[in-house]
């Protein structure tokens, strides 16, 4: 899995390779630290487009720290008109609400990259965390990437035969 410093929703990466998350902790929805700015960079240039519509794109959420005492999380793909993700919020894709015992530190939540059809794209994009519960402990680290590295499906079982 490669890493983009500027696709990093939560948490951030030290120049030494160590990984820190984003603390989400108490009942309610949180907002990622970073949203992504989809302008063009010359002005006067193209509209804002759908990154969904391109290569097939994945958020991979790593559990830092596991949420303990709530009763489940959702992770949900916005987008909205500002970098604050506050005007005119739209779910692009979301997960089911995960049951916390579920959630082990680790373990690495897939949520794929859809198009925001059949809305219009928006200018930035972010993640919301919906805890149900008073979850406490949690922390991420989330970024878009273009594969998620499973190192349990990395190899496949032992004594097996070649014939």
């Amino acid at each position: 899995m490669i890493l983009d410093n500027f696709l990093v929703f939560s948490g951030a990466i030290s120049a030494a390779g160590v990984m820190s998350g984003q603390a989400v902790n108490t009942a309610g929805s949180f907002l990622s630290t970073n949203t992504v700015d989809l302008a063009p960079l010359a002005l006067g240039g193209n509209q804002v487009f759908d990154v969904g519509q391109g290569e097939p794109l994945e958020i991979a959420i790593s559990i830092l720290t596991a949420p303990t005492v709530g009763t489940s999380v959702q992770y949900q793909l916005i987008q909205a008109d500002d970098a604050a993700l506050s005007s005119n919020v739209q779910v692009i894709n979301q997960t089911d609400a995960l049951p916390i015992a579920s959630l082990t530190v680790g373990q690495i939540v897939a949520l794929h990259y859809d198009r925001a059809a059949p809305y219009l794209p928006k200018r930035y994009i972010g993640l919301r965390y919906v805890n149900v519960g008073a979850i406490a402990t949690a922390s991420y680290f989330a970024a878009i990437v273009k594969n998620i590295a499973d190192v349990k499906n990395l190899y496949g079982k032992s004594g097996f035969s070649v014939l």
